[in-house]
């Protein structure tokens, strides 16, 4: 396959890019800065928002879009001035990418579009699935929501379009060396009440749904990229602890945690117990279904 991606040179997008390269597909990178990026067999770096004639040569017989492009979440507190980046970053990427599937001749058969668990807003005692009515008013979920309204306009072109929901990605990069960290110094702990429920998943069952949607032709529209057992914050830092051999003892009160980060300890101070109903459903094998199991593969 001819597969474009977005947001490539990211984390999951550097795991997507080496994964799906293992696998023998062609792979097109739309970045700000190509001539940054290392040379790939199978790979090429294409410049985005910048030299439209090499990206329009680069993109024929497209059969899949990959979009994670937006500004991260968690690299300072959240400004006015960075949550119109967070919401701008990902809602410019989407229409780009729509506006590449209304110039193709031949359309893509899908369009992968990241999204998030924030969608369905925070609590400490629902479970929510793909099919969950939900009206959360915050501000992670109205940017979900409008990320996806954006993404969803590709279903007018005749493309199956699957929105995956990212509950905390566990992997060498991202959130885990942030949680390891005050381990390694024999002070980790509980964060806030720890009853928050974390609705993580390991990197490599992200690259696993996104291959699993690829080539299922039947799976489309929402598709929570979580893990089968979420866990409750305090256990997610004793099993860190247990599998680094380190104490797990010193907590990290809520109102320190809110006087350090803003509105974005929300993250780690709030959170919803979400299920991947459709990818049990549609018959998709976790590689680590377990906290414990995931821990132990990275630490």
């Amino acid at each position: 396959m001819h597969i474009v991606i977005t947001g490539g040179t990211g984390f999951v997008g550097k795991a997507l890019t080496a994964q799906l390269a293992r696998d023998g597909h062609r792979i097109t990178i739309l970045t700000r800065h190509p001539d940054t990026q290392a040379q790939t067999p199978g790979v090429e770096y294409v410049g985005w928002f910048s030299n439209r004639n090499r990206m329009e040569k680069s993109l024929d017989k497209v059969d899949c879009i990959i979009n994670l492009a937006g500004e991260s979440l968690n690299e300072g507190r959240w400004t006015a001035k960075r949550k119109h980046r967070i919401l701008n970053s990902r809602i410019k990427a989407t229409q780009s990418v729509i506006a590449i599937i209304e110039q193709l001749e031949t359309k893509p058969n899908v369009l992968i579009n990241a999204s998030a668990v924030g969608y369905y807003g925070m609590s400490d005692s629902k479970i929510f699935t793909e099919e969950s009515s939900v009206h959360a008013n915050d501000f992670l979920a109205g940017v979900v929501r409008r990320w996806e309204e954006e993404a969803k306009k590709a279903e007018s072109y005749g493309v199956r379009t699957v929105l995956t929901r990212f509950g905390v990605i566990l992997g060498n990069e991202g959130a885990l060396p942030k949680i390891m960290f005050p381990y390694k110094f024999g002070v980790g702990g509980t964060i806030g009440s720890g009853e928050q429920w974390l609705s993580w998943v390991h990197i490599d069952d992200v690259l696993g749904m996104i291959r699993y949607a690829i080539n299922h032709t039947e799976v489309e529209g929402p598709l929570n990229v979580t893990a089968p057992r979420p866990v409750q914050m305090k256990v997610l830092g004793q099993a860190v602890g247990a599998t680094m051999k380190r104490p797990h003892w010193m907590p990290v009160p809520s109102f320190a945690m809110k006087l350090a980060l803003g509105e974005m300890s929300n993250l780690l101070l709030k959170g919803q117990y979400v299920l991947p109903q459709k990818a049990q459903n549609k018959g998709y094998t976790f590689h680590y279904p377990s906290i414990k199991s995931a821990l132990e593969s990275l630490i």
